[in-house]
């Protein structure tokens, strides 16, 4: 896989070759635009709030936009939590109802220290990913943190004395230092002809170019064909959700506003290691190698009706395992739940939703606005080496574009003495 780092040539946003994740392709192309508001200490732990450079919204846009060298803790820290949420250029909460976010992902990466300001001039080897433990092929998949519609309702928190290790200079290559960037997609649904369809990237929905499907490309790098009906590669840089006739709306300023509570490392630590698992994980062998080919979204078909949720599978090899410290999922509106099964069929972990009841941002009506997290006791789950996890993510019955079911697991490899 041509590393996406340097790939100078690729100025639009995209997701993973050509969508979500390889949208991450135009890294070290953008200026660092965040601030810090202001960082207080609350006993050993240090937190702090920034917020991203600010890009213009109208009416039924869509933007997916990469900030590189964000602001984060300097150091050897154990990140105790990271959440974020999508800000007006007052500072204030946006709802979902008027702007949705689809995502944010922040991602690790190491940078030479030489590399050159200059595009043409950069290598390959001046930046690179420093991916999550995940078991998903390629680029896909390799943040540390993220959610979307539902982040101001999803807790972060690690419980003491765990924390995600980061800063490590034993860790960091000579010559590189560690930096981080945060990958965004915003729709703007003031206006729609259909909020839903929008918010779900559904092509036809869409005012695509003309020349869309003989352009486009999927994960594999294969023409995308007229079969593929939603989701992320109908929801690039710039494009438009088809609007209402008539409907005026005004363009304002969008950042989104991060926080990162985090401790100084030191002995009394215990590091976790990040792992996301995508439900979509269609796992296969090369020789000895195993493959995992994961495609970060799928579609639940028309016409499938019923009571009964459509439930897509994947059983997922774990080939490191370690002490389940916490667990949820990311997901879109109408989840229902995503579980997480050990290889004797134990329940590791379900994340449930909530959804919404009135209008003040966080609580949107019908929104998804929080997944539900799970906290064991340290010790009482234990992933073994080598166990196959079974991942369900279910959905309502009803055709969708652009579903997702993404679990994050945090493990510890040992325990508080």
């Amino acid at each position: 896989m041509i590393n996406p780092l340097s790939s100078s040539h690729m100025v639009n946003m995209e997701f993973i070759s050509n969508a979500m994740i390889l949208s991450f392709s135009i890294l070290l192309l953008l200026p660092s635009t965040s601030y810090s508001l202001y960082q207080k200490p609350e006993n050993h732990i240090k937190t702090a709030i920034f917020v991203t450079g600010s890009f213009e919204m109208g009416p039924g846009s869509i933007a997916t936009k990469t900030f590189e060298n964000i602001k984060f803790p300097k150091g050897h820290v154990g990140i105790k939590s990271f959440d974020a949420e999508l800000v007006d250029q007052e500072g204030n909460s946006i709802p979902s109802y008027e702007t949705y976010l689809h995502h944010w992902f922040a991602i690790k990466y190491h940078q030479n220290i030489t590399m050159s300001p200059n595009p043409k001039l950069r290598r390959p080897e001046d930046a690179f990913f420093q991916r999550n433990e995940g078991t998903c092929n390629g680029g896909i998949l390799p943040h540390y943190w993220g959610f979307g519609v539902e982040s101001r309702g999803t807790t972060s928190k690690i419980p003491d004395p765990f924390a995600i290790e980061q800063g490590n200079p034993t860790k960091i290559k000579n010559g590189y230092e560690e930096k981080w960037l945060l990958n965004i997609m915003v729709i703007d649904t003031r206006g729609a002809q259909d909020k839903k369809a929008c918010t779900q990237c559904r092509c036809d929905n869409m005012n695509l170019p003309k020349d869309f499907y003989n352009v486009t490309r999927d994960i594999h790098n294969q023409r995308l064909t007229t079969n593929y009906k939603g989701g992320l590669f109908c929801c690039q840089d710039n494009l438009q959700c088809k609007q209402i006739e008539g409907f005026q709306g005004s363009r304002r300023m969008v950042s989104l506003r991060y926080k990162i509570s985090w401790v100084d490392w030191n002995i009394y630590q215990i590091p976790v290691k990040v792992y996301i698992l995508d439900s979509t994980d269609k796992v296969r062998s090369n020789g000895s190698k195993i493959l995992h080919d994961c495609l970060a979204e799928y579609t639940i078909p028309a016409g499938g009706g019923g009571d009964s949720p459509h439930v897509q599978k994947a059983n997922i090899p774990m080939e490191n395992g370690g002490y389940l410290i916490y667990g949820t999922a990311h997901m879109h509106s109408g989840v229902v739940n995503a579980t997480l099964y050990g290889q004797d069929g134990r329940t590791l972990c379900t994340s449930t939703p909530k959804y919404g009841t009135g209008k003040e941002a966080g609580n949107e009506k019908g929104y998804l606005i929080g997944m539900s997290v799970c906290y064991p006791q340290p010790g009482s789950i234990k992933i073994h080496d080598g166990e196959i996890l079974t991942l369900e993510s279910r959905y309502k019955n009803e055709f969708r574009t652009g579903a997702m079911g993404h679990f994050y697991i945090f493990l510890a490899e040992e325990l508080p003495q």
